[in-house]
């Protein structure tokens, strides 16, 4: 589990810290870390449905944001819970853009029992950095 959640950030959000030896393993945590967010135990969502996801932005702390709003989009107007399957990120001309391809299915409350519902992704705290060889991110989620 390549996230931890935070109990002294926010009192009435969730945060949560992930990391990866990567770019792309750190988004993707970031992505189950917003699964577990909503969703008691994401094993019981099945991987029926493929969904891409492209989000390009010139701050990578923005790219993150921009990839977990899409994800609570898409909860949202397709009610569909997904996981990160590959996740590729990609540097030209000073922006950085991200493919992903997630699969999941849609929200059934008798298999899903929803924990919160994640109203969007903030800005408070973001951070994305790499420490020591180690890709983390600090995220809070408006719940």
């Amino acid at each position: 589990m390549p996230y931890r959640f935070l109990d002294d950030i926010a009192t009435a959000d969730v945060a949560f810290e992930a990391w990866g030896a990567t770019r792309e393993e750190l988004f993707a945590a970031g992505a189950d870390a917003l699964l577990r967010t909503m969703v008691h135990d994401p094993k019981v969502v099945e991987r029926r449905e493929e969904q891409a996801v492209t989000v390009d932005d010139a701050d990578l702390d923005l790219l993150l944001f921009s990839f977990l709003q899409e994800l609570v989009f898409l909860k949202d107007a397709r009610r569909l819970l997904l996981h990160p399957e590959k996740v590729r990120i990609a540097e030209e001309g000073g922006r950085f853009r991200l493919d992903a391809v997630l699969r999941g299915e849609g929200i059934d409350r008798q298999r899903h029992p929803l924990v919160v519902d994640v109203k969007a992704v903030t800005l408070h705290r973001l951070r994305v950095a790499c420490e020591a060889g180690v890709w983390r991110a600090v995220v809070v989620l408006d719940v």
